[in-house]
């Protein structure tokens, strides 16, 4: 039992915090790309936002390098792991086991396809508890992860020493 504590305290050293100016671009990109979706949610009465799009925005704007970041991780992530939400809530219905063998059935599908993304985690728990129709798919999940991407690519390359995406 020892061996899982001694596993558990860690040993490598907590990575430098980000300068000042590097967190302030990452929290504009972020709120430039919140604030869009939100106001061409308002604009077009229709629903483009999502509480997991927060978090996408942070690995989009804070680690754009990181595979969990690139376009196809941001947009397949939340697709496949919102079509599994639906089709787990379709078959078992609403509760907590349903939510929790749909977040397991996501992780899954993401690691396997290669598109993980580690906000579209939460999607299926979302759905369980809005328990929306199939038309989530589009509004606002492929929708808004699109709106996310557009600004990532536009706002990560017009900053000095950034290139997004890493690949596609």
């Amino acid at each position: 039992m020892t061996f899982l504590f001694k596993k558990m305290a860690g040993g490598g050293a907590c990575p430098e915090p980000a300068r000042p100016a590097a967190a302030l671009l990452g929290g504009l990109g972020a709120m430039l790309a919140i604030g869009f979706a939100a106001g061409l949610s308002e604009l077009l009465d229709t629903i483009l936002m999502m509480a997991p799009f927060g978090a996408s925005c942070f690995l989009a704007f804070a680690v754009p390098e990181s595979p969990l970041a690139q376009p196809r991780n941001i947009v397949f992530g939340h697709l496949i792991s919102s079509l599994v939400g639906l089709a787990v809530l379709s078959i078992f219905g609403p509760g907590w086991p349903g939510m929790a063998l749909a977040v397991g059935l996501a992780v899954s599908a993401m690691m396997w396809s290669g598109t993980g993304h580690a906000p579209a985690g939460a999607d299926p728990a979302v759905i369980f508890v809005l328990q929306p129709g199939l038309d989530f798919l589009i509004t606002p999940v492929l929708s808004g992860a699109l709106l996310i991407v557009v600004v990532a690519l536009l706002f990560n390359n017009m900053r000095r020493g950034k290139r997004y995406p890493v690949y596609w």
